[in-house]
């Protein structure tokens, strides 16, 4: 079963069946390769979709590319901050702004897998699920990265589902769908203005009582990663402990 499918869209309309969204913060190597290859895994399933450049306060010369690709592409949006602001505040308001009923985020390296695209958006436009995200912690998952990296995310997400009660693998991949509504209820709840926003909507979602679809993938960096390993594993551990503490006083 795939989504509907529509003619191309105008700018009169006021809906798309699903909004992708990048943030985007000095990537002006990856940008059009990486809207261009989601353009062509969307028309594999779906003619009715938007996708929006969440361009956060870049130096680099990635707010033109983006302008450009926006006045080349009809179904294209690019959402310029003059200041970064940081990924979790980029992605609020791209999806504020956005038209679809499903949502859509992911890291414009594409690191995961396109195959998965479309299991990700029918998890929940058709079976249903409020949200849905790539895991690359379930057994049938294939991640190739450094072993370092491997035992950070494997301890950070143990502490996640300890401390704050989480019954997800992995939080913190950048390949995530969302129905519109309960999107833009708990992201005005969410407090994480950066790297730490994956984790936070997710543990949010599960304690209102929404159903998250975990879904394995096929993920390998596509670039040097910006994470700094000691220093954001530092400040995603002091994160954790502050929304524990929040969710202990709501």
């Amino acid at each position: 079963m795939v989504l509907r499918a529509m003619t191309a869209q105008n700018d009169s309309d006021k809906s798309a069946e699903v909004s992708v969204v990048f943030p985007a913060y000095n990537e002006v190597d990856y940008l059009e390769s990486a809207v261009e290859k989601v353009t062509q895994a969307l028309n594999e399933f779906t003619r009715s979709f938007e996708v929006i450049i969440a361009e956060d306060g870049s130096t680099d010369g990635t707010a033109e590319r983006a302008e450009e690709l926006a006045q080349k592409y009809p179904y294209m949006q690019h959402i310029h901050g003059e200041q970064r602001l940081g990924r979790g505040t980029a992605l609020n308001n791209a999806f504020k702004q956005s038209r679809g009923k499903v949502l859509v985020y992911m890291d414009l390296d594409l690191a995961t897998d396109l195959k998965f695209l479309k299991p990700l958006i029918e998890a929940v436009a058709v079976e249903g699920f409020d949200f849905a995200t790539g895991s690359r912690m379930m057994p049938e998952s294939k991640v190739e990265r450094t072993l370092r990296r491997s035992i950070s995310s494997k301890s950070y997400n143990f502490l996640v589902r300890h401390m704050l009660g989480s019954k997800l693998r992995d939080h913190q991949c950048g390949f995530k769908a969302f129905r519109r509504e309960p999107t833009l209820q708990l992201i005005n709840e969410v407090g994480a203005r950066h790297w730490f926003w994956d984790t936070e909507i997710l543990v949010r979602a599960q304690r209102k009582g929404y159903t998250v679809k975990e879904i394995p993938v096929e993920w390998k960096s596509g670039r040097k990663t910006k994470v700094n390993l000691f220093k954001d594993s530092y400040n995603m551990g002091k994160q954790v402990v502050n929304l524990w503490w929040r969710l202990k006083r709501e």
